[in-house]
């Protein structure tokens, strides 16, 4: 008998054993989920940014105009619009972590194909290319960060996600300038495809959808339950009735888009804005955009974990916060840009740069309540549909259709104020968003039942 309470003491001892280990791989898992699908992220808009600092060197070597330099920004943005909803779809079906790393490796081999172009139609293929890569990552790579985060994160950790694509903006930026004032804008291209082929690898090693599926579970949350239980399986007509019929979702579309049109165009033009007016090198103007972008990022994770503050108790919140983050964007750099050009003009640049992505953890958090979570992926990808088409795709390409008529800084005096229209629209979901989150959760409590 004593030989057996001590082999039973001994299992009860290995059992506490393992569920302090599981216990503890929970608690950094989660993390390494984030860091890793940040790192991809990083490596996203590393290739789509890098292009920017080497605006001038391409316009010199091969004589083009703003409009295709514009339009060369502009294509990634546009692919990514276009088919974010469909490869969200068949990625919530595949798999999220596979996708994932086959659309990483695609963006990564297409920016090694830019640093081989000799014309600007194989370099528009190239990025043409980029954009089909990188399509689907922004809403599947968020929602598998969620899936493994409990619910009250949702803001600040959509913000930081979502900040890493200005951080990698910075990197592309910065980075792209000092290899290409040193190397040639080849090297630019190239530097960032192999920094996303690194970790694509390491992506693939470490995570993996079994994992992920036992995290969801592990947090015990009704929401990780279903989700895990039901991965994406809608019929159309409910999905799109889901994704579509709720006045306040489409406002937070919209909203979310007419604010990221005016950062993609900050995005685009700031160093060849800092190169005309200010006459700064190529290396220079990369590296001081980069510090702009820099406080665009750092903007953005401070806006979210913000409003996550300020709407803890009171969920609606989060329209007001980004009323006023848009509000106040739009009169910053509106007045920055009609300044004559010095350290005043900069400092209220930096300004408005703190807070132009400031509404994008919160229209996250805000589509995201508003959808039932089996199929936030496919609400990501339409948010992301939004972002894209209304804002991303048309902010380069239109302001460089503007500036090659009435110049670049006329444009970007006017740009702004999209950032109204994003106002407008935060303010009409708002009225609608508690009639709607009460009839999402009849409708979930009547599936229960």
């Amino acid at each position: 008998m004593a030989a057996g309470a001590e082999r039973a003491a001994a299992n009860a001892a290995s059992r506490a054993a393992e569920a302090t280990a599981g216990g503890a791989a929970r608690r950094w898992y989660p993390w390494l989920v984030f860091a890793l699908s940040f790192a991809l992220l990083l490596s996203d808009y590393m290739s789509r940014q890098v292009l920017n600092v080497v605006f001038p060197l391409l316009k010199a070597e091969w004589a083009l105009s703003d409009t295709q330099l514009g339009a060369l920004g502009g294509v990634v943005a546009l692919m990514v619009g276009v088919l974010t909803f469909p490869l969200s779809i068949l990625c919530d079906r595949w798999g999220r972590v596979r996708s994932l790393a086959w659309m990483a490796a695609m963006w990564s081999l297409a920016t090694l194909g830019c640093a081989l172009a000799t014309n600007f139609g194989e370099m528009f293929l190239a990025r043409l290319c980029v954009g089909v890569g990188e399509a689907a990552y922004g809403s599947v790579g968020i929602a598998l960060v969620l899936s493994v985060f409990p619910r009250h994160l949702r803001a600040s950790l959509s913000a930081a996600f979502i900040a890493g694509g200005a951080f990698g903006s910075v990197l592309g930026m910065a980075l792209g300038g000092l290899l290409s004032s040193h190397f040639g804008w080849r090297w630019a291209f190239a530097g960032m495809a192999l920094f996303g082929l690194a970790v694509v690898a390491l992506f693939r090693l470490c995570i993996t959808e079994s994992r992920v599926l036992a995290q969801r579970r592990a947090l015990g949350e009704e929401e990780a339950a279903a989700a895990a239980a039901a991965p994406g399986r809608t019929a159309l007509r409910p999905l799109l009735a889901a994704l579509f019929s709720a006045p306040s979702i489409l406002c937070a579309y919209v909203g979310s888009a007419l604010q990221l049109l005016v950062m993609s165009a900050l995005l685009a033009w700031i160093p060849s804005f800092l190169s005309r007016y200010y006459g700064m090198a190529t290396d220079r103007a990369g590296v001081t955009a980069a510090g702009f972008v820099l406080a665009g990022g750092t903007g953005m994770i401070a806006c979210g974990a913000l409003t996550d503050w300020l709407a803890r108790h009171a969920p609606a919140r989060k329209w007001l916060v980004s009323i006023a983050y848009s509000a106040l964007c739009c009169v910053l750099l509106a007045v920055a840009f009609r300044l004559p050009a010095g350290g005043a003009q900069l400092a209220l640049l930096g300004a408005g740069m703190l807070l132009v992505g400031g509404t994008a953890g919160p229209a996250s958090a805000m589509v995201a309540n508003l959808t039932d979570p089996r199929i936030h992926g496919t609400a990501f990808a339409t948010l992301t549909l939004a972002n894209n088409l209304l804002g991303l795709a048309p902010g380069p390409f239109l302001t460089g259709m503007l500036s090659d008529h009435i110049g670049l800084l006329a444009t970007l005096q006017w740009i702004p104020l999209a950032g109204l229209g994003a106002t407008v629209a935060f303010a009409l979901g708002r009225r609608h968003y508690a009639a709607d989150l009460a009839r999402l959760q009849r409708r979930c409590a009547a599936r229960a039942g």
